[in-house]
């Protein structure tokens, strides 16, 4: 019910801008999301969707299924079909470059939603403080286990947000790994943010290790509950510490159990609604998009890359088992009952 109320008043907001006569020409806005496995992609989508129609646009809705060439064809398709702005989950930053390049030079707007994509060309990139979420991932880790033998899960390598979190989980960890308190026994990329891959990569690391390790900063819920599939039968879930990102039902609910120690909840009912604002904004061909411009090359941590990037951060909340329900369940972004199913004696509504 709050989810429901804050995206009808964001939509009223949303509809609110512009002329009526304009919205209702019906003009197109695209949707492009690397696939829909990842668990709020989908959430996203329908949220965004139903933002956009009640504001008087259609919407074309594409998944790439994790083919970043798939991706850039999509995105070129849907301004065939019209779309003057596209907001994009781009599956790979570099390659999704090419497709906006392209499509930018016929005047259409791309926003790059949570994850950059690395050419200037962008009109808007909105995400969250992806390097404070490695931050609060590594120090929810440390709270439980500040040394030992520590296991690096990062994300999916060609996501430039994989990066920024492993930036800020180095940021934290360094100083203890130089001081030789915490030694990396294992680092690995999880291809495609996949479970079942990030559960492979453990069963190798408990053989390699001997089961020899304290604590695994893992970059996302997904990732992190597939490690643990793995380490329940080794007799680690529960005892070593992990983090996770994303907040999600599976991951509170783990987090209620006492199995994942830390997710990072990135509340994504600010962020599509602002995704959408700007969307309409630049569709109308407005310019004051309320945004600030970043160099690219620091966006992308490489120095070759030239350009700024009009941008907006928003701010991540580290969740534990302490502040659970507050952040999370009564703040309405998961549900009490999916928290907390099958959770004895679980706290009083």
């Amino acid at each position: 019910m709050k989810r429901f109320i804050l995206l009808s008043l964001a939509a009223a907001a949303i509809s609110g801008i512009g002329s009526t006569a304009y919205a209702a020409a019906k003009p197109k806005i695209g949707l492009s999301f690397s696939d829909f496995a990842t668990e709020r992609w989908a959430r996203e989508r329908d949220e965004m969707s139903k933002l956009l129609q009640d504001a008087g646009y259609d919407v074309v809705v594409q998944e790439a299924n994790h083919d970043a060439k798939l991706q850039n064809d999509q995105i070129k398709n849907m301004v065939t079909q019209g779309a003057k702005v596209v907001i994009v989950v781009a599956e790979d930053g570099d390659s999704a470059a090419t497709a906006v390049d392209e499509v930018a030079k016929k005047g259409v707007k791309v926003i790059a939603y949570d994850r950059l994509i690395k050419t200037s060309k962008i009109a808007a990139y909105v995400s969250f403080d992806n390097v404070d979420v490695g931050r609060n991932q590594a120090r929810g880790v440390l709270a439980v286990k500040s040394s030992g033998n520590f296991v690096l899960l990062g994300g999916s390598p060609t996501d430039n947000n994989a990066h920024l979190f492993r930036q800020g989980q180095m940021e934290v960890l360094n100083p203890l790994i130089k001081s030789g308190k915490i030694k990396v026994v294992a680092d690995q990329w999880v291809e495609n943010w996949d479970a079942a891959n990030a559960k492979k990569l453990m069963e190798n690391i408990l053989t390699a290790t001997g089961k020899k390790f304290d604590a695994v900063v893992a970059s996302n819920d997904g990732t992190a509950l597939g490690a643990l599939e793995s380490m329940r039968p080794a007799g680690l879930a529960g005892k070593v510490p992990i983090s996770g990102q994303d907040a999600t039902e599976a991951g509170c609910n783990s987090i209620a159990r006492g199995e994942l120690t830390v997710t990072i909840l990135k509340d994504t009912r600010k962020l599509t609604p602002l995704a959408c604002e700007i969307a309409v904004k630049l569709a109308k061909g407005e310019k004051n998009l309320g945004l600030a411009d970043f160099k690219l090359a620091d966006l992308a941590g490489d120095k070759k890359k030239k350009g700024q990037v009009p941008c907006k951060f928003l701010q991540v909340f580290q969740v534990t088992k302490t502040n659970l329900k507050q952040l999370v369940v009564d703040s309405g972004f998961q549900t009490y009952e999916g928290v907390y199913k099958d959770i004895p004696n679980p706290p009083a509504k």
